[in-house]
C-alpha cells in the first residue's frame, strides 16, 4: 500500500496528529465536539472519570468515561476550516497506521455529535429550543475541495435551492449533505428538524451589517422563505455542512443539535442560554452512552 508522504500528514515528535496532538489511543468512537473550548470542561465536568486532557493550540480533548462508556469531548474553534482540521485528524487517528503512514485495511466509523448554537431562521423557533439538522447546506465552499457525491435526494435540494435562491451566481456553489441517519433518531424528539445553513463567518456571510454593505442583503429574507417539499432552512450556524460532507466521505456517523441563541428573523436574543445548553449536554450524553 502506497505511504503517505510526509509533507501530507504531519506528526508531532511524539508521533501524535500536528494539530490536535493526539495519539489514536486517547479518544473514543464516541466524540462530542464543540466550537467552545469552555465547553469542553462543561461536558468532562459529567464524566465518571476522565483519563486523557491533552490541549494545543485551540484544540482541546477531554476522553474519559460517562455511564460506564468511553467518551471525548473535543474544542474545535469556529469554522469550516477548523472542521476540516478536525475531522481529517481524527480520521488519521483512527483509519491510519501513523508509524508506518499507511491506510489501514480496516476501516474504523466514528460517531460524532456537534453540540453548538445558532441563530433560527424560522418564526416559530424561540430562543433556547434545540434544533437539530437533518441536512447542511453548505454556504461555505469547503467541501468544493473535495470529491463528494450526492445522493438524488440531496441533489434535488441543491437545484431547488439554485433555482429558487439562484444565490451560487456570484459566491460559492452550494452543496447540501444529509447527516447520519442512525444519530438523527437519537436526538429528533428533542429538537426542530430541517436544514441547517452553514456560513463562512459570523457577519456579512450571515447576513450581519455593522459597517460594511452586503452584496446580497436579502439572504437571510431568501432562506427564510426556501421550501423544499417539508423542509425549510431553520437555522444558521459555521461548522455543520463541513462536518456532515467530510464524515461522509471517511465514512463516519455525524450529526448536529444546536442551542437556539437569537432568531434573525424575529431579531430577538437569547437572555441566557447557559441553562438549555447544560440540558443538551445532558441529553446527548444520555442517548449516546445508552445506545449500545
Amino acid at each position: 500500500m502506497n505511504k503517505i508522504a510526509e509533507s501530507e500528514l504531519i506528526l508531532n515528535a511524539d508521533g501524535s496528529v500536528y494539530h490536535l496532538k493526539l495519539l489514536p489511543h486517547q479518544i473514543a468512537k464516541d466524540i462530542i465536539v464543540v466550537g467552545d473550548p469552555n465547553r469542553v470542561k462543561l461536558i468532562s465536568s459529567r464524566f465518571e472519570k476522565i483519563e486523557h486532557v491533552i490541549e494545543n493550540r485551540e484544540f482541546i480533548t477531554h476522553t474519559g468515561y460517562f455511564n460506564g462508556k468511553k467518551i471525548t469531548a473535543l474544542g474545535t474553534g469556529i469554522g469550516t476550516d477548523n472542521i476540516d482540521i478536525v475531522i481529517n485528524e481524527l480520521d488519521a487517528l483512527v483509519n491510519i497506521d501513523l508509524s508506518s503512514k499507511t491506510i489501514k485495511k480496516e476501516l474504523t466509523s466514528l460517531n460524532i455529535v456537534r453540540i453548538g448554537t445558532c441563530g433560527a431562521l424560522q418564526p416559530h423557533i424561540q430562543s433556547n429550543d434545540f434544533v437539530i439538522s437533518e441536512f447542511a447546506l453548505g454556504l461555505d465552499g469547503l467541501l468544493n475541495h473535495y470529491q463528494l457525491t450526492n445522493t438524488e435526494e440531496e441533489q434535488e435540494i441543491a437545484h431547488e435551492f439554485n433555482s429558487q435562491i439562484k444565490y451560487s451566481s456570484d459566491t460559492n456553489p452550494i452543496y447540501v449533505v444529509k447527516g447520519s441517519s442512525r444519530l438523527y433518531n437519537l436526538f429528533k424528539k428533542y429538537c426542530h428538524s430541517g436544514i441547517t445553513a452553514t456560513a463562512s463567518g459570523f457577519y456579512g456571510p450571515q447576513g450581519r451589517v455593522l459597517r460594511l454593505s452586503l452584496k446580497n442583503p436579502d439572504l437571510n429574507h431568501q432562506l427564510h422563505n426556501f421550501s423544499y417539499k417539508n423542509l425549510k432552512v431553520n437555522n444558521f450556524e459555521m461548522e455543520t455542512s463541513a462536518l456532515y460532507g467530510l464524515s461522509k466521505l471517511l465514512g463516519h456517523n455525524a450529526c448536529t443539535v444546536c442551542v437556539v441563541v437569537a432568531n434573525r428573523y424575529a431579531k430577538s436574543t437569547s437572555k441566557d442560554y447557559h441553562p438549555a445548553m447544560e440540558k443538551l449536554i445532558d441529553i446527548v450524553l444520555q442517548e449516546l452512552t445508552i445506545q449500545s
